[in-house]
């Protein structure tokens, strides 16, 4: 297997065990904005998918600016990941039923019959992961090393960026 493959397959299983998300888009006027996503349990290949109201504000930012970052973390783990991507509006009956779970009934209390309920598709272009050591020791170890030498290399951290 290819280094390159490899560094896919690492983002597929970080994507995997995310434990919170944060889509940003852009607003009209620029600035550029975060919010909490739940992250859809789907077979990441390069997609992410998420549920959305077709008239929130996120919505309105993504048809002007498609344009779109994804930040996914899994602390419990020290393993970061941010999808750089274009994101598009979906109304696709099936693939909502195929993606729903029960827990979106928290935002989305008719299920998929609520209306205005619609997906949203970001299309990974690329992705940069941090995956540190779980053992805080090993962080810590790390960590001393690194300032002990003034080589911030010397940080236990596998940080690459990886086109999808």
């Amino acid at each position: 297997m290819t280094e390159k493959q490899d560094d896919r397959d690492t983002v597929v299983e970080l994507v995997k065990r995310a434990r919170s998300a944060m889509l940003t888009t852009m607003t009209p006027d620029g600035d550029h904005v975060s919010r909490p996503m739940a992250v859809q349990e789907a077979e990441f290949d390069g997609d992410l998918w998420f549920f959305a109201d077709e008239n929130s504000d996120k919505i309105r930012d993504i048809t002007a600016h498609p344009r779109v970052n994804v930040a996914l973390a899994n602390d419990s783990k020290n393993e970061w990941t941010s999808i750089a991507g274009t994101a598009e509006i979906v109304h696709d009956r099936a693939k909502a039923e195929q993606l729903w779970s029960k827990p979106l009934e928290t935002w989305f209390p008719d299920g998929l019959d609520t209306p205005g309920l619609t997906l949203i598709k970001v299309q990974g272009d690329t992705a940069e992961y941090w995956d540190a050591p779980t053992s805080r020791i090993k962080l810590l170890l790390g960590m001393g090393r690194a300032i002990r030498r003034n080589d911030p290399d010397e940080f236990p951290v596998d940080n690459r960026t990886v086109d999808l």
